[in-house]
């Protein structure tokens, strides 16, 4: 993994003001003793290649290869982290230059990127303490060469040094890539994704290095708004017409099929709930009927009917081997005007308690121990680590517990991870750092930040005389390289 910023203009720092650095040792032990342990196990995986097995950047940005655009463009629209964080201090959503859905709303954005931009200088202090701010040096200082902390005063010097950079062939997506050391990335793809930027990739010779993940949910859920139109885009992508719940099986297996085709790893699945229970099949296709006839099930009906979509795409995945990841509990969208108004994915995904033990029954007693078959669970309720996952992940053959994250994707967080769920699933039922971004160039900041931490916990075991510090730096190795290659490979 290396970020060494290319030759560029040098930046342009007022006279006598100190130059931005960062520190070598940022998010490792504050105790000498085991600090250093850290450094060194840390040094072993700092330069490894990036393994991004579940992600939101999308094929076509790699296929097409265009300049990312100006920087509040690449670097504050699409991070729904940062958007949330000023949006809790007041900044609204069309203020950060965040368009609304329908293009004739009265509602319009601000179309000064520049504009944008200063409103994220001006509000740096408020990411102190967050792993906003870590991601967001590390992109600044180590990507782009900036030498200056983000302000009001130094807003439109930073704006003019990336402005600059973007325009360069060295920060084009592939270039990055390359630069980033991604040995795979892994997209996330809607059921219909025709796949034709998987394809150009394969055809330039990139179809190992860019995979597609099939995500299914908008199709397993009854009652979401739009449901019998994404029903209709199946059916089309498939070749399968969809007038009866046998047939929409069959679509959804073909479309599977085809992301296989393409390379596929995995599936994703994320669900307000974990419940796996299935259906007997009479009241499957008729609660399918139902819907597919216009008449809204009820919300018991359509919550039932997702859960046994779960069960059926784990028997799927049997058979095909593609990896099940499953990340339910959270209550996307909580402010529906702000859904209506500018679509998913604007910060307001919120938590909610999940119950995974039980939830999960069905699908583990006929899956759990099936050659073919791998489950990684991800939560974003820490409480359940050690009273649920890590038991689970720690007894099924088939489970892996994903990494901390989305709110748990933090220092603290990871480290609590570790703490929590290592004594009872050990090491070797994780699938090591997953990065789900959305933010191309904080892959890498994501992945050291997780590096760092790993390294810490470990260096803490070996000064505790709880391992060995070569048993500490091959474990180190595998959680940032090997053990996502390998939670990710299709079982088939």
């Amino acid at each position: 993994m290396s970020t060494a910023t290319p030759s560029t203009a040098t930046y342009p720092l007022p006279d006598g003001a100190a130059g931005w650095t960062l520190h070598d040792d940022r998010a490792l032990p504050a105790d000498p003793s085991t600090r250093a342990a850290a450094r060194e196990i840390y040094q072993q995986t700092r330069s490894l290649p990036i393994v991004s097995m579940h992600g939101h950047v999308e094929a076509q940005t790699i296929d097409e290869n265009l300049p990312f655009g100006n920087p509040a463009e690449l670097l504050v629209v699409p991070d729904h982290y940062l958007v949330r964080m000023l949006v809790s201090q007041g900044a609204s959503v069309d203020r950060l230059g965040i368009a609304p859905v329908d293009p004739t709303s009265t509602v319009v954005p601000e179309q000064d990127p520049r504009a944008v931009w200063r409103r994220f200088c001006e509000s740096w202090h408020l990411f102190r303490g967050t792993p906003t701010r870590y991601w967001m040096e590390h992109e600044l200082v180590e990507v782009f060469g900036v030498a200056e902390r983000p302000s009001a005063e130094s807003a439109d010097r930073i704006y003019d040094h990336l402005d600059a950079a973007l325009r360069s062939d060295a920060f084009r997506p592939r270039a990055l890539f390359d630069r980033f050391d991604i040995e795979i990335l892994a997209s996330t793809d809607p059921a219909w994704s025709p796949l034709n930027h998987h394809a150009n990739l394969a055809a330039a010779g990139w179809g190992e290095r860019v995979v597609p993940t099939f995500r299914p949910d908008p199709l397993l859920h009854l009652d979401r708004p739009g449901w019998r139109g994404d029903v209709d885009l199946l059916a089309t992508a498939s070749g399968v017409d969809v007038t009866s719940y046998p047939a929409y099986l069959e679509a959804l297996r073909e479309r599977r099929a085809a992301f296989v085709a393409a390379g596929a790893r995995a599936t994703d699945h994320g669900h307000l709930l974990a419940d796996t229970t299935p259906l007997a099949d009479a009241e499957a296709h008729r609660i399918f009927d139902l819907a597919l006839s216009g008449v809204a099930p009820s919300p018991a009906e359509a919550q039932a009917f997702s859960g046994h979509m779960l069960f059926q795409m784990a028997a799927m995945s049997a058979e095909d081997g593609l990896v099940m990841q499953l990340h339910p509990g959270v209550l996307r969208d909580h402010d529906r005007s702000v859904l209506e108004t500018f679509g998913a994915d604007k910060g307001y995904d919120i938590p909610v308690q999940v119950e995974y033990t039980r939830s999960l029954r069905p699908l583990l007693e006929a899956f759990g121990h099936h050659p073919g078959f791998r489950l990684v669970l991800f939560t974003i309720d820490e409480t359940v680590y050690s009273r649920e996952l890590a038991p689970l992940a720690g007894v099924y053959p088939a489970v892996r517990l994903g990494a901390p994250w989305w709110f748990l994707d933090s220092p603290d967080g990871m480290r609590r991870f570790r703490e929590t769920s290592t004594e009872t699933a050990g090491f070797y039922n994780t699938t090591g750092f997953v990065d789900d971004t959305r933010a191309f160039c904080s892959i890498p900041a994501r992945h050291d930040l997780s590096r760092r931490v790993d390294a810490g916990y470990l260096a803490r075991l070996v000064v505790e005389h709880r391992l060995d510090l070569d048993e500490a730096t091959e474990t180190a190795v595998d959680l940032a390289y090997t053990l996502p290659k390998a939670a990710y490979a299709r079982r088939g």
